[in-house]
């Protein structure tokens, strides 16, 4: 797959739609680590999180007849709620397979936002695979959280974001999931910036990915709770993030559930502003090795915002 290519289509398409978000000087982050720390804060794009960027670029590259057949899509929330905004736009129409132990907020969120939900299984990796059966049994195309390069390709808009932000980039930290975040946005800088350091952040509960790159295979792992949900589950057979990672990313980190709480709070204390686990995932990494970046330009991507009420106030 040619990132860097799908990613100048997807910023054609995309751009009328999504918001350029903010890449905001950390004082208290590059206090604390001795680096110069930039939080690009993709908790303000539309929906709460990065993810309306693929889904929009997705649904943006099908044909109308396509798109007036209706999509398929699984999520455990964020890509649903992309997903669904993105037809709301596009005034088309699709169904969106959650896990039954999805957070409740995040659904509602879905469903506020026009789209229709069913649930399948509790394991997101399984409920993936349902999704993607029915979209094949009734001719309508699948819309993956991750594994796709029209989505990737979206995702990776950020990286021409931050090109255009900061002139100097070493270090970037990005919350790790499925991979199609990291793919997008390691494929792009990587291009114009090979010697960027990329770091995947998961955490210790829910590490599909970074234990599948160690095995040299796709790994069917079980995950434990996380307060990053967002990032939790399995990686779909054969999926391309697998071998961009392999490629692409540099490092990998992982990160306690208390190590999660901590920088979430600590995040929420400092710049004011609401962000989920699976953001504080890259915060609470950066803070782990901090001492390795001390003077270097560090960027942490602050993924979604997404958090409910009483996961917030447990956090708290």
């Amino acid at each position: 797959m040619d990132v860097r290519k799908e990613v100048l289509l997807a910023e054609n398409r995309i751009r009328p739609y999504i918001r350029q978000t903010f890449l905001e000087y950390s004082p208290y982050f590059s206090q604390l680590g001795g680096a110069n720390v930039y939080c690009k804060l993709e908790n303000l794009q539309h929906t709460g999180a990065f993810k309306v960027r693929g889904a929009m670029n997705k649904l943006l590259s099908l044909t109308e007849e396509q798109r007036a057949r209706g999509v398929v899509t699984a999520s455990t929330g964020n890509h649903g709620a992309a997903v669904a905004w993105s037809l709301g736009k596009l005034n088309a129409s699709g169904i969106i397979f959650v896990p039954e132990d999805a957070v409740p907020s995040k659904v509602q969120i879905i469903e506020r936002l026009g789209g229709e939900v069913r649930y399948f299984e509790k394991d997101a990796a399984k409920t993936e695979v349902y999704a993607r059966q029915y979209a094949d049994r009734n001719q309508l195309v699948y819309v993956s959280p991750y594994n796709d390069p029209q989505v990737i390709g979206g995702q990776g808009t950020i990286g021409i974001e931050l090109e255009q932000e900061l002139q100097q980039i070493n270090v970037v930290f990005v919350s790790l999931g499925g991979g199609g975040l990291i793919s997008g946005v390691a494929g792009y800088l990587k291009t114009t910036n090979p010697g960027v350091h990329i770091i995947g952040c998961s955490p210790e509960n829910s590490q599909v990915m970074i234990q599948s790159v160690k095995a040299g295979k796709i790994l069917d792992l079980p995950s434990l709770p996380t307060l990053s949900d967002g990032t939790a589950g399995g990686i779909e057979a054969g999926a391309i993030t697998f071998d961009l990672c392999r490629k692409l990313v540099d490092e990998y980190m992982t990160v306690t559930e208390s190590e999660i709480k901590e920088s979430l709070r600590m995040f929420i204390q400092t710049h004011r502003m609401l962000i989920e686990g699976a953001a504080a995932v890259a915060v609470a990494s950066f803070l782990k090795m901090a001492e390795r970046f001390a003077d270097k330009n560090v960027v942490l991507i602050i993924c979604g915002a997404n958090i409910s009420a009483e996961t917030l106030k447990t956090v708290l």
